[in-house]
């Protein structure tokens, strides 16, 4: 593919002076009127060594707001970056509704320099297609613009730009064992990119070819195509505006049949065993900690349930015992202004464990599909796209390595009203008990509907739910324990 591209083409300096003012006045509008509609925009920005990356960067940042915009240079990953999902750097890199982010090099080094180097085998490869393929789709589909620019020169070329370099005092550090090697494997790296190219270019996140032999025509063609881009995301936006509708109450039924109401929540256990079993998980669940830090092992634990169903207990005794140097909890609210200025993912993102450690989250990911499509507060067609986002997201996870525990703490009406009640009564309780909650109460019908919708679409098999019959906080807490023991073994 890419050898059909012409590498002769070329502009003219003085057809270059001419051209740029009314590109560079008319993509500094479109910036503006991009943060004003609350558009993001991710620019991607891959290519050989020495193909002009970084000149075509600088030059496409002067007109622009340096406000509005972020460059973030990419490295190989750290060791420490290593200690996470391969994705999860950029997703903490994302833009805000309305900003730029530009990616000089990207999450395409995983199939691309990691791959040719071996770092990366093929079935790695054949999985991170997958899920780049699936990072992109969800970010284009929360309304962002990203295209990617392969800059592509000749071999020839890039030998005669690292010999000037190297003939530059102040810019000879930029040539090295490393480059000139790449410059040998040129062919191979080149095979890489066809395939990177082919396999991820999708009418969301296009790749366009940047013929850049020649500097002026290489930058004139990334303005052009900017412009462009953001000209047609202007124009969706306005289109999606008109047809705007505020969000429809979902159509739930109340008849139905559901997994919860099949639970039963009779099950109990008495006191004296609940103090010895617990007792026992406890001592497992802290020699497990220990044995996951040593093999490096990541685990994401969930907890959702009924308001009043016991969650903040249960991770009081799952954490009792453990090592405060492994583990967190994350408590998750009402997303903030930053938050909400981001995909709904972004947030949980930037709390997820390294390797080696535990991330407890109470409540979760999952209010998008529940609070979220109750409430109105997102599109139906946004709840309903993200149980396959969901998925996704646990998926990627899930090939890192990370053992995933979900818990879904359920009870009846009659328990929930007790609890309440009994947290009106008790002073130090009552700071639990929100109007919030008596609101909720009175959906029952609709959340039951939505919460089994959940544990249908959202259980696989590297992500599955457990359900906790929690009526009995004994049973529930010991039940919820002996489940992440059974997960931690089974995956050590």
């Amino acid at each position: 593919m890419l050898e059909m591209v012409d590498l002769k083409k070329e502009l003219s300096k003085k057809e270059f002076k001419k051209k740029m003012p009314d590109l560079e006045r008319r993509v500094s509008e479109l910036q503006r009127e991009c943060k004003e509609k609350n558009i993001p925009t991710i620019l991607v920005f891959e290519g050989l060594e020495a193909a002009g990356k970084g000149t075509c960067i600088n030059r496409l940042m002067r007109p622009l707001d340096p406000r509005g915009f972020k460059v973030n240079p990419i490295h190989p990953p750290s060791e420490i970056e290593k200690m996470w999902p391969f994705l999860i750097r950029f997703w903490k890199l994302l833009p805000a509704r309305g900003r730029l982010s530009i990616f000089d090099r990207s999450w395409y080094d995983r199939v691309l320099g990691q791959r040719v180097k071996k770092d990366v085998g093929k079935s790695e490869c054949v999985t991170a297609y997958d899920e780049i393929l699936a990072f992109e789709r969800q970010q284009v589909d929360d309304g962002a613009v990203i295209v990617k620019f392969w800059l592509h020169i000749g071999k020839k070329e890039q030998a005669r730009r690292f010999k000037a370099l190297e003939n530059v005092k102040a810019a000879s550090w930029k040539v090295g064992k490393e480059e000139w090697k790449q410059h040998k494997q040129y062919e191979k790296y080149i095979k890489a990119a066809e395939e990177m190219i082919e396999r991820t270019n999708t009418a969301g996140a296009p790749w366009v070819v940047i013929e850049a032999n020649d500097k002026e025509y290489a930058i004139l063609k990334i303005f052009e195509v900017l412009m462009t881009t953001w000209e047609n995301a202007l124009r969706t936006a306005a289109m999606a505006t008109k047809k705007a509708v505020e969000p429809e109450a979902p159509a739930l039924s109340t008849h139905n049949i559901t997994v919860l109401s099949k639970l039963d929540l009779t099950q109990k256990l008495a006191k004296d065993i609940y103090s010895e079993e617990i007792g026992n998980l406890k001592d497992k669940i802290r020699l497990l900690e220990y044995e996951i830090y040593r093999r490096r092992i990541p685990v994401v634990i969930c907890y959702e349930g009924c308001d009043a169903a016991g969650k903040g207990g249960n991770i009081k005794r799952l954490t009792e015992n453990l090592d405060p140097r492994g583990y967190e909890v994350i408590p998750i609210a009402a997303p903030t202004k930053e938050e909400l200025a981001h995909h709904y993912l972004w947030r949980f993102a930037n709390c997820l464990p390294k390797a080696g450690h535990i991330t407890i989250f109470d409540r979760t990911w999952y209010g998008r599909v529940m609070v979220e499509r109750i409430e109105g507060f997102c599109s139906k067609e946004a709840w309903q796209r993200a149980y396959r986002e969901i998925n996704e997201f646990e998926a990627h996870l899930a090939n890192f390595g990370a053992v995933i525990v979900k818990f879904w703490l359920h009870i009846d009406q009659d328990e929930q009203l007790r609890r309440f009640k009994e947290r009106q009564k008790i002073s130090w309780k009552q700071w639990k008990l929100t109007d919030e909650d008596w609101r909720n109460r009175k959906k029952w019908p609709q959340y039951e509907v939505a919460i089994n919708d959940m544990l249908s679409k959202c259980s696989t098999t590297y992500a599955p739910w457990t359900i906790i019959e929690a009526n009995d906080k004994y049973f529930a807490r010991v039940k919820a324990l002996r489940t992440v023991v059974k997960a931690i073994e089974k995956r050590l």
